[in-house]
């Protein structure tokens, strides 16, 4: 949950020197999301991004630190900590920057794995020099509160046994329960979800098989997002109506792939930050031109599947999803 402080902190006109969010991946990557929607208020108009890998030269920080803004504005540092460990370097590097930030820089740390174990003298530093807040998943009395509020802010209108219905189903994942409330904004549109109502659209198990094949794919797990698409064949589903949402996901990816600025674009199509990354890995993967070699055999395997064309339309679905969960399948088209 949400610490009280954090939305009050949001709102606010100034920007602490350093920033720690650690916790729930979820709650972090959305928490990340909106400190920078609140940088980008307050003029921070530049953003570095720093992966702190097991690669990574923690003099690359102070480096950046130091460096002169390139239009003498503010910026922001987006340290991603791989692991939730900074080590021995991270950590005098860290110290150093809490120690003596440049005024016109703000370091944002975050690390989606985190426990006791990775509280260190840096960590002290960060609490005593800026802001250090922990996202810890909601309590199993704050569950139903946490999915009835999340409902809300999607614009989603639930029943008390609706929501009830979805905390049983997700079984206290965070993760789940964000994704299966994703899922339900395409699906209800604007009705107003009862438990009957509900149930009716999760037992639409096609649908929802649809969402995980494509995030499968996207998230470059090829062989699980084949073992849906061959599940779905098997059990005699429509080909043509999964590829409807296969073709929607990708023709996003190709407006993703042409945005000067891949954050803006993220907004402008509404992706929570998960999705947002999920995109963004996917994105690395392969250039535009792959996506657009992806949405034109979708294409033809929607002619396949409407006799319009000769050729196995589930065959080349299956190469469609090695693709675009593996980009060298990109191969198997020719």
């Amino acid at each position: 949950m949400q610490p009280a402080f954090w939305q009050k902190h949001l709102a606010g006109d100034r920007m602490a020197p350093v920033y720690l969010l650690v916790g729930e991946e979820l709650l972090v990557l959305e928490a990340a999301d909106a400190l920078r929607a609140m940088a980008r208020r307050l003029g921070y108009s530049e953003r570095e991004v720093l992966e702190a890998d097991s690669r990574f030269d923690w003099d690359d920080l102070a480096r950046s630190s130091a460096g002169l803004s390139l239009f003498a504005t503010q910026r922001l540092l987006d340290l991603r900590l791989a692991g939730g460990r900074a080590g021995k370097d991270g950590g005098a590097a860290i110290t150093a920057f809490v120690q003596d930030p440049p005024p016109d820089t703000t370091l944002l740390i975050s690390a989606t794995e985190w426990s006791s174990k990775h509280e260190g003298a840096w960590t002290k530093a960060v609490d005593q020099g800026g802001v250090q807040v922990v996202f810890n998943a909601p309590r199993p009395n704050e569950w139903g509160q946490w999915i009835s509020q999340r409902m809300a802010s999607r614009g989603l209108q639930a029943t008390p046994d609706a929501v009830a219905m979805l905390a049983e189903r997700v079984e206290g994942n965070l993760l789940a329960a964000a994704q299966e409330i994703d899922k339900l904004v395409v699906l209800a549109g604007d009705r107003r979800l009862d438990a009957a109502t509900l149930e009716g659209l999760v037992a639409d198990s096609a649908r929802f098989d649809a969402f995980k094949l494509t995030d499968a794919a996207f998230a470059g797990d090829g062989g699980r997002a084949l073992r849906i698409l061959a599940g779905l064949h098997a059990e005699g589903e429509e080909l043509i109506a999964l590829m409807g949402w296969l073709v929607n996901q990708l023709q996003l990816a190709l407006r993703l792939a042409n945005a000067r600025d891949f954050a803006a674009q993220a907004k402008v199509e509404r992706l929570w930050p998960a999705r947002e990354q999920l995109f963004r890995k996917a994105l690395r993967r392969a250039p535009r031109e792959h996506w657009m070699a992806c949405l034109a055999r979708a294409a033809r395997i929607d002619r396949m599947a409407k006799g319009r064309e000769q050729g196995d339309p589930w065959l080349e679905a299956e190469r469609l999803v090695a693709a675009v969960a593996e980009p060298r399948a990109a191969a198997a088209f020719t």
